[in-house]
This record gives C-alpha cells, sequence and structure tokens, in this order.
C-alpha cells in the first residue's frame, strides 16, 4: 500500500526525517566545498583511482580559455619533496608511473571529463601525504582571463577496479576573479585515505600555487 493510501499515518511522521533511500539508477553521491569523505571507509576495495575533472566556458571569445589540470604531491612539510612531484602536462608522470596526467584539454569543449588523471594509491611513497589538484588558466598575459569566466567546474573520482563512482564534486557557487583554483586534495591518514573539497580561487594562478609548495614555474611554457 502507498504512503498516500494510509488512513492515519500520524504515527510514521518520523518517515518525513529519514534520509532518501538511494536507487542503483539514481545521480551518484554529491559533495560540496567544506565536505570531507574517508575514502577508504567509502570504498575499501579502492586501490587504484581515476580522477575526471571537467568544465564549461561561459563564452568564447577571440582568445579562449585555456585551463589546465595540475597535481602536487607533497610531504609532511605541506611541500613538494622533489620538482617531479609536481605532475602537469609537461611532466605527465610521477612517482615512477604511480600518477599519470592523461593529456591536455585546451578548450573545455563538449560534454564528459576534460582532464583526466589516474593514480594507483598503493604505489604512492609512504612520505606522500597529500596529493593536491588544481586548475589554472594558462595565457594570464590576458587580463582579463580569470576564473569569472568558468562554469560549471567539477571534480569525480572513480574506482578503475570497478569502474565504479564514488562521488562528484561540483562548484555550484559563482567563482571569483583569481587566475587559480584549488579544487580539492586526498590525504594520507595512517592506513586510510581522505578527500577535503576546497574550490578556493588563488591569485597569481599556478605560478603562486606551486612556489606556496617549492616549485618555481616558468610560465606560459609548452612542450
Amino acid at each position: 500500500m502507498g504512503y498516500d493510501d494510509r488512513e492515519d499515518d500520524s504515527d510514521l511522521d518520523y518517515l518525513d526525517d529519514m534520509p532518501e533511500m538511494a536507487h542503483p539508477d539514481d545521480p551518484i553521491n554529491k559533495v560540496k566545498s567544506g565536505d570531507e569523505i574517508n575514502l577508504t571507509q567509502k570504498d575499501p576495495t579502492m586501490r587504484e583511482i581515476m580522477v575526471g575533472i571537467g568544465w564549461d566556458l561561459k563564452a568564447f571569445e577571440s582568445n579562449p580559455l585555456d585551463l589546465d589540470v595540475s597535481v602536487f604531491l607533497l610531504g609532511k612539510d605541506e611541500r613538494t619533496r622533489v620538482d617531479s612531484d609536481f605532475i602537469f602536462y609537461n611532466n605527465p608522470t610521477g612517482c615512477d608511473g604511480a600518477v599519470k596526467h592523461m593529456g591536455d584539454s585546451r578548450t573545455g569543449a563538449g560534454d564528459g571529463d576534460d582532464e583526466m588523471v589516474m593514480i594507483d594509491l598503493t604505489a604512492l611513497p609512504f612520505d606522500v601525504l597529500k596529493v593536491v589538484f588544481v586548475l589554472s588558466i594558462y595565457d594570464m598575459e590576458y587580463e582579463d582571463h580569470n576564473f569569472s569566466m568558468v562554469k560549471n567546474v567539477y571534480f569525480r573520482i572513480v574506482n578503475q577496479n570497478t569502474s565504479h563512482e564514488l562521488f562528484r564534486y561540483e562548484l555550484d557557487e559563482e567563482l571569483t576573479g583569481d587566475e587559480g583554483l584549488l579544487i580539492c586534495e586526498l590525504e594520507r591518514i595512517g592506513a586510510e585515505w581522505h578527500f577535503k573539497a576546497i574550490g578556493d580561487t588563488i591569485p597569481g594562478g599556478l605560478g603562486k600555487i606551486a612556489e606556496d609548495y617549492g616549485i618555481w614555474v616558468a610560465e606560459n611554457v609548452r612542450a
């Protein structure tokens, strides 16, 4: 019998406060800025992950934005251990293949992930305690290029072994006029990995963010 058919539902008011049950065909879990997730508890089978990042531009102009995903592997001092801990389009592989940047999208056009990063969490050295994901604007000489021109930024994690998407972080809020975006970080706590959604824009772009992590970036250099 459906709930609409019951004659007296006064004893079932507590159901209104119960969380909705997710159906297998329903959209995957979504998180928002500030949320933290214990990934190991959420999916104990997780070993190798695919990270997909996507975005759209609000308008295509004569000089459209070119956005880049970068990854920083940090040690206990919140800084990279070596230069190769900075993974991006000119250094697509880190930690002997444990981290792989799958290529650069220069337009963000089309549906689906614009850039992807593959990570074997079990192959990361034990002194890598954080994995930080950054989206930045290339060609900063165009003074009007900033994240106020970007929309629909999202970040998702997929268990590569099961092809199951764990969750999707959608940055629904209006982004500010800065040149860098600190999307999120994965942190190793003991034997577990934790996700933290950040979503902060950073003035100065990739150069400033990289400097904070111990890396000097030569701006606007492509292979």
